[in-house]
């Protein structure tokens, strides 16, 4: 079976006996952070308990490397709407030791998008409109320096209120090892 009739068979299932009641909480909770994480999947369930976050004390953005790459893309949006629409007051960047996105070679990327259809001539327009794909696929060398350029892009926002603290981490997660890169109580 295809697995998207696995997922609506199984939520079919998860409706009708109701399981969806033990995940419903309060919308605006206590603790208002919001948490920039990368995607791997080894921080779904680690992350949280690290951070001590309970159902609803923080909104979670992962994306690729918990990278805010461009001051106007979704990420940054996503933290500006949980500062103003969600009552977020804090901001954590949160990246992790052996990420994928920093041994990503952009050169295999690109051959991979190739072997899976995608034309030359595409690859090509992108090009000529400005868009380098080599940069843009490229992670970081440093996930220190990665998370110190991701706050100081959210940090510095000209929409972003000035008194609102924005930190930099990273986690291990083999043990859930916190290290602190930026304080964003005395980051200006």
């Amino acid at each position: 079976m295809e697995r998207l009739y696995e997922i609506l068979n199984f939520n079919k299932e998860f409706v009708e006996d109701k399981e969806f009641e033990k995940y419903q909480g309060i919308r605006f909770k206590d603790r208002k952070i919001v948490v920039v994480t990368c995607m791997d999947a080894r921080l779904v369930d680690l992350l949280p308990r690290a951070l001590n976050i309970k159902e609803g004390n923080a909104k979670i953005i992962k994306d690729a490397g918990a990278i805010v790459l461009h001051p106007f893309g979704s990420v940054m949006r996503s933290i500006i709407v949980a500062v103003y629409e969600l009552k977020a007051d804090e901001v954590f960047v949160i990246g992790h030791h052996d990420c994928g996105m920093g041994v990503i070679d952009p050169d295999q990327t690109v051959n991979k998008m190739k072997e899976r259809g995608i034309s030359s001539e595409k690859l090509k327009t992108l090009e000529s409109a400005g868009i380098d794909l080599h940069k843009w696929l490229h992670g970081f060398d440093s996930v220190e320096e990665s998370v110190k350029s991701s706050v100081k892009t959210v940090k510095h926002h000209p929409l972003l209120p000035e008194d609102v603290p924005v930190h930099g981490l990273v986690i291990d997660p083999k043990t859930g090892k916190l290290d602190l890169i930026i304080d964003g109580y005395t980051y200006t």
